[in-house]
């Protein structure tokens, strides 16, 4: 069935942050990432399908470079990802009551939290890095870049779908967790070496990881309570580790000593 202009205007306006938050809607594209939307709970619209629309509309509707067959268009959740620090911490501190009891195993909570993270492509690929990982719940400073951007939605390979995500006050959630006793870590330059810290506790755990250029921002690194480095290997001439890849190590680091 042809698209009218109207409804390929619409699409494509889905493109921007402006036009998502609008309408809390948001797109993703790509047969497995629309099967993963469709099986996922959230809300969706209206699939297109480039066999039933045609390959002209599908470029048009696209932000792909190269169209995919599929692309779908799916209503956010309820509070658009967004959720007050105090409530953030609620649900943190009462995941401490499974520690330990048999309700989550041997394994204890772990909660990311991102500081000013930017780049769609690095947000994108930390997602699917905490799906991995098992990664309880990700927190994200409102500075950081919008997960319903389509290039971020990308890069999660469908881990948008899986991974628990919300916006909130970072510095405050760090601030409540450490005066509640939960452990808050960092990773920093100048921190200790993550492969000879003791990062055990009988506690959730949560690891914050700095904006690409900046770090993490000295508001919230005021909160933090432990801050770690991950060092380097002979002769190196970087200065820092890409972020996404940081926090795969980061958080392999501490999934293996449990």
């Amino acid at each position: 069935m042809p698209l009218t202009k109207n409804e390929i205007k619409s699409i494509r306006s889905l493109s921007q942050k402006k036009f998502r938050d609008e309408t809390g809607l948001f797109i993703c594209e790509g047969e497995k990432l629309v099967a993963e939307a469709l099986a996922s709970g959230f809300g969706i619209e209206a699939v297109y399908r480039a066999d039933e629309i045609g390959e002209e509309a599908m470029s048009r509707i696209s932000c792909l470079s190269s169209p995919s067959p599929a692309l779908a268009v799916v209503r956010m959740p309820e509070g658009r990802g967004r959720i007050a620090a105090r409530e953030a911490a609620t649900s943190i501190l009462d995941s401490a009551s499974g520690v330990g009891n048999g309700k989550s195993g041997n394994t204890v909570p772990l909660y990311l939290g991102l500081d000013g993270i930017r780049d769609p492509g690095n947000a994108g690929t930390i997602i699917r890095i905490a799906d991995w990982f098992g990664i309880n719940a990700v927190f994200a400073s409102e500075g950081s870049v919008d997960i319903f951007n389509p290039k971020v939605v990308q890069a999660t390979m469908g881990a948008i779908f899986r991974v628990r995500f919300a916006y909130t006050d970072l510095a405050s959630l760090c601030g409540i967790l450490g005066k509640n006793g939960i452990p808050v870590f960092g990773t920093f330059l100048d921190g200790e070496d993550i492969y000879k810290a003791d990062l055990m506790s009988e506690s959730p755990e949560m690891i914050v990881m700095g904006s690409e250029s900046d770090g993490i921002s000295r508001q919230t690194a005021s909160n933090i309570g432990r801050r770690l480095f991950i060092p380097p290997f002979g002769k190196c001439g970087g200065e820092s580790l890409n972020v996404a890849a940081a926090t795969a190590i980061t958080c392999s680091e501490f999934r293996r000593r449990y």
